[in-house]
C-alpha cells in the first residue's frame, strides 16, 4: 500500500450490504458420501413401517446432537419411500431450527410441511406458532397461520398467540396490521382481553398516534372489555410524550382510582412502575416528588415497593440526589432502603463527582447496616484521593475492613491505587506499614502498585529501594510488570540511559526478558523523549531477539515519528514494516492518519482512507473524523461533505463527534460571512461619508 497513489472521489459498495445480500444464499450443509450411504443403508435394513423408531431418531438428532440439517435429511430420504412425517417429527425439526437461530427457515419448513397435507394437530400447531413468535417476524408467522387455515379450516390459533402477533406488529410500527389482527381474532370466534386491546394502545402511543389510542379505549365497553390498571398507564405514557401534562394528569387520578379498587396486585404494581418511569422519562421528577409523598395509589401497591421503584428509576435517570431524597421520606415513615438501591445511590452520585455527598450517605447508611460494594468503594476511594480528602478516604477503607469476610490484602490494594492519584509518597509508606501491623501480608500487586505510585510522584529512588527490598527476599519476588514500571518510572523523569540499563542488564540478571509491553514502553517513553534513533535501536532489538510487535508498537512509533515532524519516516515505516505485518488495527490507522493531517497533506490522508477500504479494511467513525477535522480546519466544505457520505457508504454511522465537527465548519462559516458583510457596510459608509463632505 503507497500513500503516494493518487485516486479520485469515488463510491464503493457498502461491506454490510455485501454481507447482507449474500445472507439471502444461505451455505448448504456438506454432506458426506459416507453419511449418505449409511442413513441409505439403515432405512434399507429397518424399513421406513418402524416410524417409532424414526421418530425417536430424528428427535435425538434435534433434541440431544442439535443437528437439524441431518434430521431434515434422514425425514427427505424417509419421505421419498412413503414415510409421512407426524406431528413430533415436524414439532422437533421446527424446534431445533429455532433454538439455532434460524427462524426463517423455521417458518419455510413448516411452511412446506403443510402445503404437503402434513398438518400437526391443534395444540401442536399452536406450540410451535408460539415458538416462531420468538423470531420476531410476525408477517411470516401470520402468513403460515393463514396456510394453517386453509388446509384446516377448524383450526383456530390460541388467543395468547394472537396476542403476541399484535405486539409483534405493535413493535415493527406497523399499527394498521396489528389493528386488523383485532378483528382476525374475532371472526375465529375469539373475543379481544385486556391485554389485546392494552398492547395495542400501547403501540398507538409508541408511534405518537395518541387519538387512534383514545378511540380504541373508547371501543373497550362495546365489546366487554373493562380496561385495568395497565391500560391507563400505555394512555398516560402516551399523553405526556406529547407532553400534555393536564390530561396526564387527570388520566393519573382515573388510574390511582382504577388501582385502589383492588384488582390483580402485579398488573397494579407493574402499571405503578411504568407510570413511574414514564414521569422520570419526560422529565417530570416533581411530580414523582408529589407521589412520593402523597402516596395517591394506597395501600393496593405495597410502600415498601412504590419507594423502592422510585429510587430505582430516578437513578436510572441519574437524579441521585432525588433518590436521596426518597429515601429520607422512607426514614420518616419508617421504611428502610433495600441496601442494593442503597448503593445505586451512593455510586451514582460517586459516577456525578459528587464524592461529599455520596460519603455523607455512607456514614448515614452505617445506621442502616449498609457498607458500600467493592466496585463503590473502588470509585469513592479514587474520587476522595482525587479531591485530596485524605481522611474521608481513610474512614472509607476502614469501613471496607470491618466488613465480614473482606479481602483485606485486596481492599488495601484498592486504596493504595487510590493513593497514586496525590503526590504524597509518605502516606504510601505508611499503608504499606499498617499492613504489616495488621498482620496482612502485601502481595506482589501491593508492592507494583507502591513502586507505580512512588514513580508516577516522580521518587524513582522510593521505588528501587522496595524493589531492592523484593530482591533481598524481604518481600515477594519481582515478576516483568515491576520491572516494567521502574523502566516506566525513569523514563518520565527522563532517565533515558538508566531506563536501558535497567532493561538490558538488571532484568537479564534476575533471569527475565524483556516481553513486548516491556518494549513498548520503552519505544513510547524514549519518543516522548525526542530520542528518536535511540527508539528505533530499541525497537530493531526487540525484532531481531524474537519478540513480535504489535498494533501497540507500531502505534508508539508511527506517533512518535510523527510527533517528532518526521512524516516522511512515519510513511516509509508503514509501507515497509507495518502494512506487510498485516498487524495494524483502528488505533495504528488514527496515528498515521493523524501525522499526515498535522503535516498539512489532506490528500494523502484521504488516500489511505480509501486504500483502507480498498484492501477490505473498514475504519472506524474516528478513522474518518481525523480527516474530517482536517478538511475543516482546512476550510474544505465539499471534500468534509464527500467524506461523510464515504463515510455512510462503506457502513460506518456518523457519531456525535462527526455532527460537531461538520456545526463547527457551519459556524466558522457563518463567522466569516458576518465579519464580510460588517466589512461591505464599513466601506459603504466611509465612501457616503467622503462623498457628504465633498
Amino acid at each position: 500500500m503507497f500513500l503516494s497513489k493518487n485516486q479520485p472521489w469515488r463510491h464503493r459498495p457498502n461491506a454490510k450490504a455485501a454481507v447482507l445480500f449474500l445472507s439471502y444464499f444461505p451455505a448448504q450443509p456438506e454432506i458426506t458420501a459416507a453419511e449418505e450411504a449409511a442413513q441409505s443403508s439403515d432405512i434399507e435394513f429397518i424399513g421406513t413401517t418402524i416410524t417409532d423408531h424414526w421418530t425417536r431418531r430424528i428427535h435425538k438428532l434435534c433434541t440431544e446432537n442439535r443437528d437439524a440439517d441431518t434430521a431434515l435429511r434422514l425425514l427427505h430420504r424417509l419421505r421419498l419411500r412413503g414415510c409421512r412425517p407426524d406431528s413430533l417429527n415436524i414439532s422437533s425439526i421446527v424446534h431445533a431450527l429455532c433454538h439455532a437461530n434460524r427462524f426463517s427457515e423455521a417458518h419455510r419448513h413448516f411452511l412446506a410441511f403443510v402445503s404437503s397435507h402434513c398438518v400437526p394437530d391443534e395444540r401442536t400447531c399452536n406450540v410451535l406458532i408460539a415458538r416462531l413468535l420468538d423470531g420476531r417476524d410476525p408477517s411470516s408467522t401470520l402468513q403460515l397461520i393463514n396456510a394453517l387455515i386453509s388446509e384446516k379450516p377448524e383450526f383456530v390459533p390460541s388467543l395468547m398467540n394472537y396476542n403476541r402477533l399484535v405486539d409483534g406488529f405493535c413493535k415493527l410500527g406497523r399499527l394498521e396490521a396489528a389493528h386488523l389482527m383485532l378483528y382476525h381474532m374475532i371472526r375465529k370466534g375469539h373475543r379481544p382481553n385486556v391485554v389485546s386491546y392494552t398492547t395495542l394502545i400501547g403501540g398507538y402511543c409508541s408511534i405518537g398516534d395518541v387519538d387512534a389510542a383514545e378511540k380504541v379505549f373508547d371501543e373497550m365497553p362495546e365489546w366487554g372489555v373493562r380496561s385495568n390498571a395497565l391500560t391507563y398507564s400505555a394512555l398516560v405514557r402516551g399523553v405526556l410524550r406529547k407532553r400534555d401534562l393536564e390530561k396526564g394528569k387527570r388520566l393519573m387520578g382515573k388510574l390511582w382510582e382504577v388501582i385502589g379498587s383492588g384488582a390483580d396486585a402485579q398488573v397494579n404494581s407493574a402499571a405503578f412502575c411504568s407510570v413511574i418511569d414514564t414521569l422520570c422519562r419526560e422529565g417530570l421528577f416533581h411530580e414523582v416528588f408529589k407521589i412520593a409523598e402523597d402516596m395517591p395509589q394506597g395501600k393496593n401497591v405495597l410502600e415498601e415497593f412504590a419507594y423502592g421503584q422510585m429510587i430505582d428509576s430516578l437513578c436510572r435517570f441519574e437524579m441521585y440526589n432525588g433518590a436521596a431524597r426518597i429515601v429520607y421520606m422512607m426514614k420518616k415513615r419508617g421504611f428502610k432502603p433495600s441496601l442494593v438501591s442503597y448503593n445505586s445511590i451512593v455510586h451514582g452520585l460517586c459516577t456525578d463527582g459528587d464524592f461529599l455527598r455520596a460519603y455523607q450517605l455512607l456514614v448515614e447508611g452505617l445506621q442502616l447496616g449498609y457498607s458500600p460494594s467493592e466496585f463503590t468503594y473502588t470509585v469513592m476511594v479514587e474520587g476522595l484521593c482525587r479531591e485530596f480528602d485524605l481522611a474521608k478516604a481513610k474512614d472509607v477503607l476502614n469501613v471496607m475492613l470491618s466488613k465480614e469476610g473482606a479481602e483485606r490484602t485486596r481492599i488495601y490494594n484498592i486504596y493504595l491505587r487510590a493513593l497514586c492519584h496525590m503526590n504524597n509518597p509518605t502516606e504510601l509508606l505508611n499503608v504499606l506499614v499498617l499492613m504489616f501491623q495488621s498482620q496482612c501480608e502485601p502481595d506482589i500487586i501491593t508492592l507494583n502498585t507502591l513502586i507505580k505510585g512512588f514513580c508516577k510522584m516522580g521518587t524513582v529512588e522510593e521505588a528501587l529501594r522496595v524493589f531492592d527490598d523484593m530482591i533481598e527476599g524481604k518481600f515477594c519476588a519481582p515478576d516483568e510488570v515491576t520491572f516494567t514500571t521502574i523502566i516506566h518510572g525513569f523514563l518520565s523523569v527522563g532517565k533515558a540511559k538508566e531506563s536501558l540499563d535497567f532493561m538490558h542488564n538488571v532484568m537479564r540478571e534476575r533471569g527475565f526478558s524483556p516481553g513486548v509491553v516491556t518494549y513498548n514502553t520503552v519505544i513510547r517513553g524514549l519518543f516522548k523523549l525526542g530520542l528518536t534513533d535511540e527508539a528505533m535501536e530499541v525497537f530493531n532489538k526487540m525484532v531481531c531477539s524474537g519478540v513480535s510487535a504489535d498494533c501497540i508498537t507500531y502505534t508508539a512509533v508511527i506517533e512518535g515519528f510523527c510527533e517528532s515532524y518526521l512524516i516522511n519516516e512515519a510513511k516509509k515505516f508503514w509501507e515497509n514494516v507495518v502494512w506487510p505485518s498485516k498487524v495494524h488495527d483502528s488505533f495504528v490507522y488514527s496515528a498515521m492518519l493523524k501525522g499526515l493531517c498535522r503535516s498539512e497533506k489532506f490528500d494523502e490522508a484521504c488516500h489511505l482512507l480509501y486504500e483502507l477500504a480498498d484492501c477490505g479494511v473498514v475504519p472506524n467513525a474516528v478513522n474518518y473524523n481525523i480527516v474530517l477535522d482536517c478538511a475543516c480546519k482546512m476550510g474544505l466544505k465539499r471534500e468534509a461533505y464527500q467524506i461523510t457520505s464515504e463515510m455512510r457508504n462503506n457502513g460506518v454511522m456518523p457519531d456525535a463527534v462527526t455532527w460537531r465537527i461538520l456545526d463547527r465548519l457551519h459556524g466558522e462559516s457563518r463567522i466569516l460571512g458576518i465579519k464580510t458583510v460588517i466589512r461591505l457596510n464599513r466601506h459603504l459608509l466611509i465612501n457616503k461619508a467622503h462623498e457628504g463632505c465633498k
